[in-house]
């Protein structure tokens, strides 16, 4: 794990899920020069120019879509900010608020640069101005470079990570102090604020993680999640196994303060090439076995540390009480019909859990019911991506709301209290997914991670993987909807006639003047 992922002749080992090797925007340029082929190449060589053609099809297709969302941002929009990442990030989180202003919020935002090995990978912590509402003019959010970097995202510290960074998680009583996910068995636990900044150049030695999880047999990239009451961690991996860890014990008093200033781990943050100099580590509290192939995503409850949930490659749910023993507490076979690869616990309604699968699907399951017949029983079954769903997750604002991202490069807003319900416009009955009632395209390639702001609750960071697109690269997108989206309608519709009387008063006035 100390070493970046292992490459053969320059191309890093493709991931059994999710990877693939990550590419810089630069290599675009040399790639279509590659690209020109002679008159004198073979079948095969035609064979490849036409899956190119068909991939330029798929572009263009793609670019006509994304060109009609981008005119329509200054109506479907209050503020949109596009920041170009020369190394795709696979995981995007919000940090602590900073600072208040009048028209904006100073804030952290944690990213990180998947490389090719030409660099180090690393852990990025950025600074974030993110604009009030109704303060954007809708002129401007929609003039933006897509291969320039926002004026509102500025890097504030890099820290050189052992080996790619699949997952970041932020410890919810205070935001400080991240974990991390790579191609390993650890768990890697940051105070953000201590870690010196470091330069990453070729050679340069990793940073060294205040604490180090121990207790995987095998590699866990993905399943990730701390605990919402308590100081806890819980991961999952391709042992097949779901691991929880208390930190408390590792941290100071002073840690569940997120104004506290100084380190907040007991311990003295360093650099070094071997990270396990001055890295404790810690064993796990628990181990958990239930499932048949690789956990993918786990979740704490909300308002119990003792009791979490995990999803996996076996197409299984499986909840798990650690009151009661290492085995599972509920086993939802066939919860989806693939793999699952994602999984949330609504922070307003214990009984509400979300799954997000291969098939295409995010599922919405009552823990009072889960299972019909031995197999699962979702409430609702949410359909409108195209691809594997890559990300769900509940608004911390509102219990019925949640977003879904997926390969098909798609971020969709749902409401579950819209299921069953009509919806008509001018007289005319809408017919769109149950449940649906946004859908952010701005991205052009799969959306591998979004974080709901708790600080402003209906602003989302996403972030795309952009190797299919562009030919490297990411793109990061902090961006809100129109309030009059999801405002109460009548509220709106208060608002709107109060500003069409303005408008048509304006227009009385201006049509005495002239006479």
């Amino acid at each position: 794990m100390e070493t970046p992922p292992s490459t053969q002749g320059g191309v890093v080992k493709k991931k059994e899920t999710r990877g693939r090797k990550p590419k810089p925007k630069e290599d675009k340029k040399d790639e279509q020069q590659q690209n020109v082929k002679s008159p004198r190449e073979s079948k095969k060589s035609q064979q490849h120019q036409q899956n190119q053609q068909h991939q330029q099809q798929h572009q263009a297709s793609v670019d006509e879509k994304y060109t009609q969302w981008k005119s329509l941002v200054p109506v479907l929009y209050d503020w949109l900010a596009n920041h170009n990442l020369v190394w795709p990030s696979l995981s995007c989180r919000w940090g602590p608020q900073l600072e208040q202003a009048t028209y904006k919020n100073r804030q952290r935002l944690y990213l990180s640069e998947q490389t090719d090995g030409s660099v180090p990978n690393t852990l990025v912590i950025a600074n974030c101005e993110v604009v009030k509402t109704r303060v954007a003019a809708a002129e401007h959010i929609s003039q933006f470079n897509e291969e320039a970097r926002s004026p509102f995202v500025k890097k504030y510290k890099t820290i050189i990570h052992p080996g790619e960074v699949n997952r970041i998680r932020e410890l919810p009583q205070n935001s400080k102090i991240v974990a991390t996910h790579t191609d390993s068995p650890d768990v890697l636990i940051w105070d953000v604020e201590s870690q010196p900044n470091r330069h990453a150049v070729l050679g340069a030695t990793n940073s060294r993680p205040d604490l180090i999880l121990t207790g995987h047999q095998d590699n866990a990239e993905f399943a990730l999640a701390m605990c919402p009451t308590e100081p806890y961690v819980l991961s999952g991996g391709k042992d097949k196994t779901v691991v929880l860890w208390s930190i408390e014990d590792h941290v100071t008093s002073s840690a569940t303060d997120s104004k506290s200033g100084g380190s907040i781990i007991k311990q003295k943050s360093g650099e070094g090439n071997d990270k396990n100099v001055d890295s404790p580590s810690v064993g796990p509290r628990g181990i958990y076995s239930g499932h048949d192939d690789t956990v993918e995503d786990v979740a704490f409850c909300p308002s119990s540390a003792q009791e979490f949930c995990s999803v996996g490659d076996d197409s299984c749910l499986i909840l798990w009480d650690a009151r009661v023993g290492s085995s599972p507490a509920v086993k939802v076979e066939k919860a989806h019909d693939a793999d699952l690869h994602c999984v949330d616990w609504n922070p307003h309604d214990n009984n509400l859990i979300l799954t997000g699968s291969a098939d295409n699907s995010v599922r919405l399951f009552d823990r009072r019911n889960l299972t019909s017949n031995g197999v699962g029983s979702p409430i609702h079954i949410f359909e409108a991506h195209k691809a594997a769903v890559l990300c769900v997750q509940w608004s911390p604002d509102k219990a019925s709301i949640f977003g879904s991202s997926a390969e098909d490069g798609l971020l969709n807003i749902w409401d579950y209290e819209k299921v069953g319900k009509k919806i008509e416009r001018a007289g005319k009955t809408i017919n769109s997914p149950a449940g649906l009632f946004f859908q952010h395209a701005g991205h052009r390639d799969k959306v591998v991670d979004f974080h709901w702001n708790a600080y402003d609750p209906w602003t989302i960071v996403s972030v795309s993987d952009d190797c299919e697109s562009t030919g490297g690269g990411g793109t990061l997108q902090i961006w809100r909807m129109s309030d009059l989206l999801y405002r109460p309608e009548d509220e709106v519709l208060e608002e709107l006639e109060k500003f069409k009387a303005h408008v048509v008063a304006c227009a009385a006035k201006t049509e005495k003047a002239e006479k």
